[in-house]
């Protein structure tokens, strides 16, 4: 059974009932960050609300002192409202009628001014947020390039964006999500580029989500907004890289911002827009070339090369004869393929524990997994070197992927085409690969094909993921997002 949202109550003209409110319907008195500062003007009560550690002190008092200075230069009482409202020097300053949104506005940091016998209460920005400045992503790094980063405040995060991005026609909408936790989620998409259907759809999209609280703050919206199920493929591309998220919006694409969160959505997206990273077009065409295609080498090897020298090792006879060397040397008495999992999840055990281990203590725990570990496993016999080595190569292939999701999602599917390797040989390997294929081609990401421009086949596009384009010659957005001008350059 829903729980019905409180009526609207309008603010009152008397002081005592809206601090009865915040009182007993907010907890002031109870909870010790919730503060409230009284205070008389020209012989009219006045009541600040304030948050401790999400309002900035030095403004408060620098308010206070302004209104303060009132009894000293001011008498004209009739007067009263028009006389404080001019004396707060503050850049954003509104009126708010409605009490329940007047709390919210101070639990988000901002403070609320009600004057006795006024039936609105003054709201003003003076948040500051506790958080870092920003830095460059440990994910997503760059020999050349910008060094600055998203951080966990979304006022911040905008204007990331809106230094690279000074169009009066980019857009940042905001809404609030979650009945308690209320958090500041932001649409951010150029009003002449992105496809207004596109944007009409995340939007709504957004409103319907029905939650307690996104605690997880993005994670939690996309899980809403694409209906992924149990999918390992990421539907939405994340970036902590504000040149990224500028770049994407110039192409059609709608960004979602959320409050507490260093990451952006990039929505719509496609496989393709996973395996793509900003140190290609931080370098040369033919160099951010090669890095594409050796990040792609990388990124197969992930996937296929241990289901592939497992087949090999079952089915010797499918090698050339100039190959045989493929395949263990040694004898052992454990399976190959207990071996491979065995590895396998060694390896991911490895990279959790560096999650959590300090990191000052994680490079040793390295050493002493790939020295000690690994080499004794080897010389009593869990392991045949051979094993080791793939398994290695494997792994390496999955951190030269750029998206995080996605080097956990090949993980999956690597090791779900070693177990029907290992079962039926070719033909699981054949019916493996089919069924990932199939699924991802029936994968949509909002009305998105998540195998374009391979699936359904568009060779320009395709061209432009195989080959780094020179920014002169791309004159033509991406056509998956139907933006509005199609042409990136300005016609003559």
């Amino acid at each position: 059974m829903t729980q019905e949202k409180p009526q609207q109550q309008p603010i009152s003209t008397k002081l005592i009932s809206n601090e009865k409110y915040f009182k007993e319907a907010v907890g002031m008195g109870t909870s010790f960050d919730l503060g409230v500062r009284k205070f008389t003007v020209l012989g009219k009560e006045v009541h600040l609300y304030f948050v401790n550690g999400l309002a900035d002190t030095k403004f408060i008092i620098h308010l206070l002192t302004e209104l303060m200075e009132i009894n000293d230069f001011e008498f004209e009482t009739e007067k009263f409202k028009e006389i404080v409202e001019n004396r707060l020097v503050n850049q954003q300053v509104k009126h708010v009628q409605i009490l329940q949104e007047a709390v919210t506005e101070v639990l988000s940091g901002l403070i609320a001014i009600f004057l006795e016998g006024a039936n609105y209460a003054l709201i003003i920005d003076v948040r500051s947020y506790p958080g870092r400045n920003p830095e460059e992503p440990d994910t997503e790094k760059v020999v050349r390039g910008a060094r600055d980063g998203f951080v966990e405040n979304i006022i911040v995060n905008t204007a990331l964006i809106r230094r690279r991005i000074r169009d009066e026609r980019l857009r940042y909408e905001i809404m609030k999500i979650g009945d308690r936790s209320k958090t500041d989620v932001c649409v951010a998409y150029i009003k002449d580029v992105a496809n207004e259907d596109l944007v009409s759809i995340v939007k709504k999209e957004l409103q319907s989500i029905k939650i307690d609280g996104i605690t997880m703050a993005d994670k939690t919206v996309e899980e809403f907004i694409v209906k992924q199920g149990y999918n390992p493929f990421p539907l939405v591309r994340y970036t902590e890289r504000p040149d990224v998220a500028a770049t994407h919006l110039l192409e059609g694409h709608v960004i979602i911002i959320v409050d507490t969160s260093p990451s952006v959505m990039l929505t719509p997206t496609t496989l393709f827009h996973h395996v793509q990273h900003a140190e290609e077009y931080r370098q040369a065409p033919a160099i951010g070339t090669f890095v594409r295609w050796v990040r792609f080498l990388g990124i197969l090897s992930s996937i296929f090369l241990l289901p592939l020298w497992l087949l090999f090792v079952l089915e010797p006879s499918l090698l050339p004869k100039n190959m045989v060397f493929i395949g263990p040397n040694d004898q052992t008495n454990i399976p190959i393929v207990i071996q491979i999992l065995l590895a396998d999840f060694g390896v991911e055990f490895l990279r959790m524990a560096a999650i959590h281990t300090p990191t000052a203590l994680s490079t040793a725990m390295g050493l002493i997994a790939a020295v000690l570990i690994g080499q004794i496993a080897i010389d009593v016999g869990l392991f045949v070197p051979e094993v080791i080595l793939y398994v290695s190569l494997a792994s390496i292939g999955s951190f030269t992927t750029p998206s995080y999701e996605l080097s956990v999602a090949n993980k999956m599917m690597r090791l779900l085409l070693v177990g029907l390797v290992a079962i039926f040989k070719l033909e699981g390997f054949v019916i493996g690969f089919t069924v990932v294929i199939l699924s991802m081609a029936n994968l949509r990401s909002l009305n998105t094909p998540y195998l374009w421009p391979f699936m359904p086949f568009n060779p320009k596009a395709m061209w432009n993921v195989l080959v780094r384009a020179n920014v002169p010659g791309a004159k033509i957005r991406p056509s998956i997002v139907h933006p509005q001008k199609v042409r990136k350059q300005p016609s003559r």
